[in-house]
């Protein structure tokens, strides 16, 4: 298997980095898989042009090939105005673009780091709406990391949940369980579906008219089915 990380960092040593590093670690760890690092730092120049040129030189085509190639993905980006970075947008942008299937049904991790945790819903309200619109099958813990995150409890936990996540869905295992399941209510609808119209047909009786007379349908509760009642016989038992 292989494992893409994409790190938006700008800085050298980055947090973004750092985080994106043990999260791989992790991921690693459960599925043994083999690591790839996108750096977009590097590949600022070329995402710029490729925008105004509409092709990407060969460093910015080979992170694409990655992506696509890849059993499941991490990725990280700073935090700024609240939101995911231009670099980081300006890539997916891109690998959109060449293959609006890229990312489809591929298993995707996602970070963010920034200053303060009153940050931290950027994986919400961002990044999560994003991959989502990519088809990406996000995993459900995301990560962010405050600086004061750093070395304090629960950022560890966080990182191996969250990577356990992404190697059962690398390895197919909850993939396939979730397609058991929705065989399985398949199956059990078209069932119950079958029930109810053998049901229905057995109980909605033939309504005859005779000497063009009036019918009506009046329900037996001792029975489980419709009894025909004369609307003679109703208009009776109305009358005291």
């Amino acid at each position: 298997m292989k494992l893409v990380v994409v790190s938006a960092g700008l800085s050298v040593p980055s947090s973004t980095r750092l985080l994106a590093d043990r999260l791989a670690a992790a991921t690693v760890g459960e599925t043994s898989a083999d690591v790839q690092v996108v750096e977009l730092r590097d590949l600022a120049v070329e995402i710029a042009h490729n925008f105004t040129s509409g092709f990407p030189g060969p460093a910015l085509a080979s992170a694409i090939d990655a992506v696509r190639a890849a059993d499941g993905l991490v990725v990280v980006t700073p935090v700024f105005s609240a939101s995911y970075s231009g670099l980081f947008k300006s890539f997916f942008d891109v690998l959109s673009v060449s293959d609006q299937d890229a990312l489809a049904g591929k298993p995707v991790l996602i970070a963010a780091t920034g200053g303060s945790a009153r940050h931290s819903l950027v994986l919400e309200h961002a990044l999560r709406p994003l991959f989502s619109y990519l088809r990406a099958v996000v995993v459900p813990t995301a990560v962010y990391a405050a600086s004061e995150d750093w070395g304090a409890e629960g950022l560890a936990s966080r990182i191996d949940r969250a990577a356990g996540e992404l190697a059962r869905l690398m390895k197919g295992a909850l993939g396939a369980g979730l397609g058991e399941a929705a065989g399985a209510h398949k199956h059990e609808s078209a069932s119950e579906r079958e029930s109810a119209s053998e049901r229905e047909s057995a109980s909605v009786p033939e309504l005859p008219v005779q000497g063009g007379g009036v019918r009506s349908v009046a329900l037996d509760s001792s029975r489980s089915g419709f009894e025909v009642v004369p609307f003679a016989q109703q208009l009776a038992a109305l009358q005291p």
